[in-house]
């Protein structure tokens, strides 16, 4: 897609969300039922994914780790919105490749410590590209792929959880 094909897309979509601001609020979702023995099945476009602990946390290795999804949603996040702002920029980039990383502190997340924190830290995201543009321009698709990536600015503000009872099934 190049910059022009990209704009006849968004730009009915940015006028509509311009004129009615509540037309640009969608939802997304995500669900998981448990499975055994600690794991949970994760339905996706992709397919179904079983994740469980992370062995460091207990698990033998052989289920997704929540935390590599983390990674593996920012990196796809990420990964779209830098392409789209190359296209929009008018960027020509070749040959790119995005990797995310992160570390998490086992004692936090098993309850070993209560001032180890919980959660993954320093959480970064590299895209290597072949390109001729210059390190200015290189420097601005870093910083608008980091403003508009809904997954990496969503990481800023943790989550809610809820756990309610189910409401008995009429018989």
């Amino acid at each position: 897609m190049n910059r022009d094909e990209l704009r006849a897309v968004q730009e009915p979509l940015k006028a509509r969300y311009r004129e009615d601001p509540e037309s640009a609020v969608h939802p997304v979702s995500a669900s998981a039922v448990f499975g055994e023995p600690v794991t949970v099945e994760v339905p996706s476009t992709a397919g179904t994914v079983r994740a469980g602990l992370h062995p460091a946390a207990g698990g033998d290795g052989s289920d997704a780790c929540s935390g590599d999804m983390l990674m593996e949603a920012l990196v796809a996040c990420a990964g779209v919105t830098l392409h789209a702002v190359s296209v929009a920029f008018g960027v020509e980039l070749r040959d790119v490749s995005l990797r995310a990383d992160a570390t998490f502190d086992a004692r936090g997340t098993l309850g070993v410590d209560r001032a180890a924190p919980v959660g993954v830290l320093g959480t970064h995201v590299v895209a290597e590209v072949s390109t001729d543009a210059d390190d200015a321009t290189l420097a601005r698709l870093a910083a608008a792929t980091e403003r508009y990536c809904v997954v990496g600015q969503s990481l800023r503000q943790p989550p809610t959880i809820e756990v309610r009872r189910r409401a008995p099934l009429e018989r």
